[in-house]
């Protein structure tokens, strides 16, 4: 049988990162280049980068290309607006320059949902049909996987769940003092850290200090794990989902966070919806950006076959 291939391309501040994977979920090669401050400049490298990962192989088995990319972006109109991250990069219709280049359909989302695509795929949350991924990483952001698809919103906003506030002071997150990304993500552990201590530490240096019992970290920590759990609760009792999956810092360091987050979750979710949902790490580890973006592939790929009215993609 004929493979049938996928490629990903991971849009960071410093670094873009284009794979070759196949539907299956196997990264195949990968090539890295630094994020060009020019957007012309760094997509006609991924445009070589493409070429190169193609070479001697049949185009017509590559069925798509996903991009992901932090926002603020339009996933339906395929354009990059104006992320912090990338200055000079608005108004960017990525879908169209890489699809009219390369002549492979081209599909954009932002980070978070595209994380949340590749775990439902293949990671944590596979064989779910509600379910939600949480960033926990620089920041915190979420993508909603709902009735067995990804859900948008509106306007593609769905998901920005940092920008809930939880407590009227506390450390600052997504511009709200008190939010949840400011107590929950590694600019707010260092954050909360510094306002508490007035010392600087970054989060891993924090989770590490608290791994080896230092009090200071780990009183930071479970903090944060207070306001992971409510957090949660809210979602456990909007949504309703089979699971939650947690990136980054949670899995990495599980051990730090489960004890306080489950005692909060029992106390302020309803019984049912606690019941209902596992809370466990992103199964995909290291490869979870490169993965990411080739789960925006497969699913475009499967909108697209479903605007065709076939029901099978291979």
């Amino acid at each position: 049988m004929k493979e049938n291939y996928l490629i990903g391309v991971d849009i960071g501040g410093t670094k873009i990162a284009v794979a070759l994977g196949t539907v299956d979920g196997r990264i195949l090669k990968k090539v890295k280049s630094p994020t060009d401050k020019s957007y012309e400049t760094a997509l006609d490298m991924v445009c070589r980068d493409i070429e190169e990962l193609l070479a001697n192989l049949d185009r017509s088995a590559v069925k798509a290309i996903g991009i992901s990319c932090g926002g603020p972006l339009n996933s339906q109109r395929g354009i990059i607006c104006s992320p912090p991250n990338l200055p000079g990069w608005d108004d960017v219709p990525v879908c169209q320059i890489l699809g009219d280049r390369t002549g492979i359909s081209c599909f954009l989302e932002n980070d978070a949902n595209a994380c949340a695509l590749a775990e439902w795929i293949w990671g944590a949350g596979k064989g779910t049909r509600n379910m939600v991924f949480l960033t926990f990483g620089t920041g915190l952001g979420a993508g909603l996987i709902l009735n067995g698809k990804l859900y948008e919103g509106t306007s593609g906003m769905a998901g920005e769940v940092g920008h809930f506030r939880l407590a009227e002071k506390g450390p600052r997150g997504f511009g709200k003092e008190g939010s949840w990304e400011g107590f929950c993500s590694g600019g707010g552990l260092s954050r909360h850290y510094q306002m508490l201590y007035t010392e600087k530490k970054n989060a891993k240096d924090i989770c590490r200090l608290a791994r080896e019992g230092d009090k200071k970290a780990q009183d930071v920590i479970n903090i944060t794990s207070h306001y992971l759990g409510r957090g949660i609760a809210l979602l456990l009792d909007i949504l309703n989902p089979q699971r939650v999956v947690i990136g980054s810092i949670f899995t990495r360091d599980e051990a730090l966070f489960r004890e306080k987050m489950e005692q909060v979750i029992s106390r302020e979710a309803l019984a049912q919806t606690a019941a209902d949902c596992q809370i466990v790490p992103a199964a995909l580890g290291e490869s979870l950006g490169d993965m990411a973006a080739l789960g925006v592939a497969m699913n475009g790929l499967k909108k697209q076959v479903s605007k065709d009215n076939r029901n099978e993609i291979i």
